[in-house]
């Protein structure tokens, strides 16, 4: 379930996953550029995902954190780990997020780490299955986390209370 929302006058931290050179063949030679992967989030539950492309790599990282800040998502964090186990997915990218006990840490492949540290997920389990592209993982880590529920938000959309969820 994506919560979108404003991220105004969050404090955000930002990561860049992946800076990809990419070129294009035209009449005249190749047109060379550069693509990056960025994360951004606050470490209590708001993460986004966003990828810039540009001549040089500094405007590359720049528009990557904005299209990051446009694409973020409020996840449910019970305690130190997530709600329930999922599996995102994205282009031929599955990732399989499990919640763990407290003090496990972050168990995740390379591209999927930097989500869950940003979303503020300490103890996390997660398997990459299929792609191991660093944009499709992350997009996959992404889908997964936005489609979390906690038992507030079943109890808001059927009308009950948490105590009646939980029997």
């Amino acid at each position: 379930m994506f919560v979108k929302f404003n991220p105004g006058d969050m404090e955000l931290k930002e990561t860049v996953v992946k800076i990809n050179r990419v070129t294009k063949t035209v009449k005249g030679g190749k047109n060379m550029r550069f693509s990056c992967l960025c994360v951004v989030g606050d470490e209590n539950g708001h993460v986004g995902v966003g990828i810039g492309k540009a001549i040089e790599v500094p405007e590359a990282i720049r528009k990557g954190m904005q299209d990051a800040r446009k694409n973020m998502i409020t996840v449910p964090v019970e305690g130190t780990t997530v709600p329930h186990a999922t599996v995102g997915r994205f282009g031929a990218g599955r990732v399989l997020i499990m919640p763990a006990a407290k003090g496990t840490g972050i168990i995740a492949g390379g591209a999927a780490r930097p989500v869950f540290e940003l979303a503020g997920i300490q103890d996390i389990r997660c398997k990459s299955i299929g792609s191991d592209n660093a944009t499709n993982v992350v997009k996959a880590t992404l889908t997964g986390l936005g489609e979390l529920v906690n038992a507030q938000m079943v109890a808001a959309k059927r009308g009950k209370t948490v105590e009646e969820i939980l029997k």
